[in-house]
């Protein structure tokens, strides 16, 4: 295994909560939403059977002596109970000075409720001359409606993970240290140093990352490769912190741990890019920015005119309560919500699950999407198309058998490939001795007395080591993998590996450029082979031989440049990539932590999907700027009308025309949100 050094780019950020759930309580989680919304329900259907809506008696309404102050009662406990998770938010939001929808449904129902009690007290206790109209309706039904609109939304992403918290979860919290005199004791993680022998048992997680002094053993390293197979560890093999120890006891020397520990590294990245992420503003807040402004202005207009004209309180407070209530309208709660159960739904159906619903709105701007070449491009099965031997006395299955003993343990695809031929042609595979990784060039090894390293061609360039350059340019021209095998330090052979284009990927390719958008290979593969593949699917960017910690870097400078990226990744070196980018997308067959740091998994991991989930967003982005619009966009008429600009010529917006408009555009939003389609 290969450890990569790796460095945590960018610059500390305030700590914010601030996603499209921010003004919920952060406290709460999907069943304390589900009990807090029946519960407010229970409250509110009495308030709807006793209290008028706007004014405007309906059919099944009745009252009885006293029903007045149950309504003030149940009303009371409703807005303290149902409304905090929106007062709470709104009062965040107003910290951030950034108002939007938390303080838009608190500026609504807090004036329906205090515009309500002021209504009992003149009514009840005051006896005033002239009925002042109650908001308890409004006030139960919009709350109603907001906590069911939020439960929806959560409802349909909550299958959303924490990748931070599932990586912490991979170390255990003590390790077991070995002092001179071979003693143990168990000691907390946090204080274990670099240095320090660490004991790890069989099953156990090893504590930190580290190099073997003795023992052998297997690891699990599924969450760093994604791959469930166990790799055999021998002495001086480096391991890392929270793979899972197989079936031997080894003794660990600590080369990283705390801040330094490869798992430290890259959840620094995954954080420092989820806060940059986390201020992304939805488009729904900006809606509901713009009309809390819009309301708060208008309705005090509304107010100092009407007291000017009329000289009296009542009208004015009347004109400004149905301008601050109309522009909070039940049908802003549900537009986007709706949508987004739908869109959950249809990619569920189709092999795409969406984690983030951001992800749908900022999907449609995508400017370059950047992906992986083995697995996402190419079908990740490497085959030997070429056994080479350059020295008189070794023969091609010779060659072979000595490469296969060096990946008898590897996990990776070109060691696979090795591996089937091996087998294929019933190589005899010889016993190989100190097998260490040699880091961003191969491993060696002793077989029979000899050192053999398996390496690339720029190690030989570096090392100055000749070889069949255009053999070598030929191989790679045919897009294979081509690996060397040296037998102390001398040239011996090679072995090319060839891996298959997926059937999908050049028609993605073509309708991803068709459309605009620039495809991009990062690829940890050699400059040639990815080149190969690059021109066959007619993706003009490539990068190659790429360390995990560079594609991160990557996507930070083209965004740096204006672009809106989406990355395509599936292991625990992708996870930062993941976040970082605009749109992460997991492959399904990917490691948790990759698909919990991604806003989009791709469940059959197929490329075309990358297509259908552009479409998915470009369909969902549209009928959420139709719903805001059908939602909140009548307020452009309604608001004045509520604000008396045309009493001059009798015309004025009633609040009982007002709770129809509002009815009206709830059941309109229903229907357009359940239109969505995939294509």
């Amino acid at each position: 295994m290969t450890t990569h050094t790796h460095h945590a780019h960018g610059e500390d950020h305030e700590k914010m909560d601030h996603s499209e759930h921010e003004g919920m309580d952060h406290s709460m989680h999907m069943g304390n939403l589900k009990q807090k919304f029946f519960v407010s329900l229970i409250l509110a259907i009495p308030i709807i059977l006793l209290s008028p809506m706007m004014g405007m008696s309906l059919p099944f309404q009745f009252t009885f002596p006293g029903s007045d102050w149950l309504v003030l009662v149940l009303a009371t406990i409703l807005f303290f109970y149902g409304g905090m998770p929106f007062l709470k938010g709104a009062k965040m939001e107003l910290q951030m000075r950034n108002p939007a929808m938390m303080t838009l449904i608190s500026l609504g129902i807090t004036v329906a409720y205090v515009y309500s009690l002021y209504a009992f007290v003149a009514n009840n206790l005051l006896h005033s001359n002239t009925h002042v109209m109650d908001f308890f309706w409004e006030l139960a039904t919009l709350i109603i409606i907001m906590l069911l609109g939020h439960w929806v939304e959560m409802n349909a992403v909550s299958n959303a993970g924490n990748a931070l918290q599932k990586m912490a979860e991979l170390l255990p919290g003590t390790a077991t240290i070995m002092d001179k005199d071979d003693e143990t004791g168990e000691v907390n993680l946090q204080d274990v140093h670099i240095g320090d022998r660490v004991l790890v048992t069989a099953g156990a997680k090893i504590p930190t990352d580290g190099k073997i002094l003795s023992g052998t053993t297997t690891v699990n390293e599924s969450m760093v490769t994604g791959e469930a197979k166990d790799v055999i560890k021998e002495v001086n093999d480096t391991v890392i912190g929270g793979a899972v120890n197989g079936s031997g006891t080894i003794v660990v020397e600590v080369t990283g741990t705390g801040e330094s520990g490869y798992l430290s590294q890259v959840m620094t990245l995954v954080k420092s890019a989820q806060q940059e992420k986390s201020r992304v503003e939805s488009l729904s807040d900006k809606v509901a920015k713009a009309l809390f402004y819009v309301a708060l202005i208008v309705g005090i207009i509304a107010f100092i005119v009407w007291a000017i004209i009329t000289k009296e309180l009542n009208t004015p407070l009347e004109r400004m309560v149905t301008v601050l209530i109309i522009a909070c309208p039940h049908a802003l709660g549900l537009a986007i919500p709706l949508v987004t159960a739908r869109s959950t739904s249809l990619g569920a159906k189709n092999g795409l699950l969406i984690k983030n619903r951001q992800a749908l709105e900022i999907a449609k701007k995508v400017t370059v999407v950047m992906m992986d070449k083995t697995g996402t491009l190419t079908e990740g099965n490497f085959a030997v198309n070429k056994v080479g031997s350059f020295v008189t006395g070794y023969s091609e299955d010779q060659i072979l058998a000595y490469m296969a003993a060096l990946e008898k343990n590897a996990s990776h695809p070109l060691a696979q490939g090795i591996m089937k031929k091996a087998k294929e042609l019933d190589v005899s595979i010889p016993r190989v001795e100190n097998t260490q990784n040699i880091p961003g060039v191969g491993i060696e090894g002793d077989v029979e007395g000899l050192n053999i390293k398996i390496v690339s061609a720029s190690y030989l360039d570096k090392q100055q080591i000749f070889y069949d350059k255009a053999l070598f340019h030929e191989l790679s021209a045919r897009g294979n993998s081509i690996s060397f095998l040296l037998i102390d330090n001398e040239n011996i052979g090679l072995v090319a590996q060839g891996d298959q284009i997926k059937a999908e990927s050049k028609t993605m390719i073509d309708q991803l450029k068709k459309h605009g958008i620039t495809p991009v290979m990062l690829t940890g593969d050699n400059k040639q082979s990815a080149q190969v593949v690059a021109k066959a699917l007619g993706i003009d960017e490539v990068r190659a031989e790429l360390l995990p910690e560079d594609k991160e870097q990557i996507i930070r400078e083209y965004k740096d440049r204006g672009e809106v990226v989406m990355m395509v990744g599936d292991g625990i070196n992708d996870a930062p990539s993941l976040v970082r980018a605009n749109v992460g997308v997991a492959i399904g067959a990917g490691t948790d932590v990759a698909v919990d740091s991604a806003d989009v998994i791709l469940v059959k991991s197929n490329p075309s999907d990358i297509l259908h989930f552009l479409s998915l967003a470009k369909n969902t982005s549209r009928k959420m700027v139709e719903n805001l619009w059908w939602g909140a966009g009548y307020n452009i008429i309604a608001i004045p009308l509520a604000a008396g600009v045309l009493a001059f010529a009798g015309i004025i917006l009633t609040p009982a025309v007002g709770a129809v408009l509002m009815s009206l555009s709830t059941i309109i939003v229903a229907i357009n949100a359940m239109m969505l389609k995939i294509k």
